[in-house]
């Protein structure tokens, strides 16, 4: 068919799903009863009073620490996932297996030769091939000037992107500074480059290097790929401009086959409804250089409490609430995605979802894709959510990261915005510890998933989960 029509037909479409929406609105509108409302204010109290989150936070990154996807560590972190459901009392535990490929860090050196001599802080990035590589370093000021480099300009040269991440309460700079890491190697290859190095995306002046997950463009043979620190990205920055500098980067890392996890699940079931449910949780992996506290055994910790504290409550919800554990989100968002695949036919059946993904920073905002129908008992929760500080903010955000592949299926979530002024100074750091995370601050974040996910659970009407597909008109 051709375009045009398909537009208008979609037009149509479109149009007659928002009067059938308007119509069947009428009929039922999203509630939230009385008795619930009040239950989760006892409830947001209980949780505030509560140390759990930070118990349960404690005993993942000290009991099993950095938690590499595919390593020795993240299959111990299953096993303590399905001991710490059980410990906590959750109605049902189980797995869901998750395959992806292998990636390990061994070794990472670099050095500046020559008369100014002396060594770099930097760590590969993830998905970057071992390797030495020796060569002059051409500094470019951003992404844009590199993918702007001819081809074969920097011909046995190593490419160096200095941009510098602004700080954010909503994360907003990382945006730009992800995609340094994420398409600069590509860029850097295009211009025949032997090797790439960028300055680490993140806000902190500490002399400590973020990795991260990167990409190689089909078609094209990858280089060692580095993040210095920032100090180390200011000092190769000030060599530069004196001269010709060169550096040897030399990295022991690269992929080892297939690895398999395990998505990690815990349910406290519903009353009247618990074949449907309300999923929330953070994801069980981290990279492999700090203990993955902030980044994201809070996600867990605080999750898992709230379903804990639900489970407590005198009233118990309608429906179930579920807390995932998701594996290997940091590659790739591969239990994200492996949770989609597997629960879509199911996908009516989950009121709403919310991630906790961005560390341990108090709640400050909240909204979620609730249709029109559903405002009503969107505002509910968020009335809720209120005596936290947390303000309602309908229309902005979006999902979380692993539950972003089930909502680009049809599932409705919610979005519980943390502060993360400073996440971007810890953020894939060997400086992602324990001590990063404010107890009180993270006894907030367990309440307001508490309040959110126990008030979903007990609306009377959805939230608007509906499978999203389009089938096109024949020819």
């Amino acid at each position: 068919m051709r375009a045009p029509l398909w537009a208008a037909m979609a037009a149509v479409l479109f149009t007659g799903s928002i009067l059938a929406g308007d119509a069947a609105a009428a009929q039922r509108e999203t509630r939230i009863p009385q008795a619930a409302v009040d239950a989760a204010g006892e409830l947001r109290e209980r949780a505030l009073a509560s140390d759990l989150g930070f118990k349960i936070t404690e005993s993942l990154t000290t009991e099993v620490g950095p938690r590499l996807a595919g390593s020795e560590a993240d299959a111990r972190a299953v096993a303590w996932a399905q001991a710490k459901f059980r410990e906590l009392g959750f109605d049902k535990v189980w797995t869901e297996p998750v395959t992806f490929p292998k990636w390990e860090r061994r070794s990472e050196h670099a050095q500046v030769l020559g008369a100014s001599a002396q060594p770099l802080q930097l760590t590969a990035l993830g998905g970057s091939p071992g390797g030495t590589v020796e060569g002059e370093v051409v500094r470019f000021a951003d992404l844009a000037a590199l993918e702007a480099a001819p081809a074969g300009s920097l011909a046995g040269k190593i490419a160096f992107v200095d941009y510098a991440m602004p700080r954010a309460k909503d994360g907003a700079g990382y945006g730009p500074g992800g995609r340094v890491r994420s398409r600069g190697p590509s860029a850097a290859i295009r211009a025949g480059a032997a090797g790439f190095l960028m300055r680490s995306a993140g806000t902190d002046s500490h002399r400590m290097p973020h990795t991260g997950i990167t990409r190689f463009d089909e078609g094209l043979k990858p280089v060692p790929s580095a993040a210095l620190s920032a100090p180390d990205a200011d000092q190769l920055a000030r060599l530069a401009a004196r001269g010709a500098t060169r550096v040897r980067v030399a990295l022991d890392c690269g992929w080892d086959g297939q690895a398999t996890s395990y998505n990690v699940i815990g349910e406290i079931r519903g009353k009247g409804k618990p074949d449907e449910v309300v999923i929330i949780g953070g994801h069980l992996d981290s990279w492999d250089q700090g203990t993955g506290a902030i980044d994201d055994a809070a996600g867990v910790g605080l999750t898992m409490a709230a379903a804990k504290l639900i489970g407590q409550s005198k009233l118990r919800p309608a429906r179930t609430v579920r807390v995932i554990a998701f594996a290997n989100e940091e590659q790739g968002l591969y239990g994200g995605k492996a949770y989609a695949d597997k629960h879509v036919a199911e996908v009516r059946k989950h009121q709403i979802g919310a991630e906790s993904d961005f560390g341990a920073g108090r709640i400050y905002a909240y909204s979620s894709s609730a249709p029109d129908y559903a405002q009503a008992a969107d505002k509910q929760i968020a009335e809720a959510l209120a005596p936290l500080g947390i303000e309602h903010t309908p229309g902005k955000g979006g999902p979380g990261p692993d539950i972003g592949p089930f909502a680009a299926k049809g599932l409705a979530w919610a979005r519980l915005a943390q502060d993360g002024t400073d996440y971007f100074d810890y953020h894939h750091t060997p400086d992602d510890t324990l001590d990063k995370i404010d107890p009180k601050a993270l006894a907030q974040n367990v309440a307001a998933y508490a309040v959110f996910a126990y008030l979903a659970a007990s609306a009377d009407g959805d939230f608007g989960s509906a499978p999203k597909q389009v089938t096109p008109p024949e020819e």
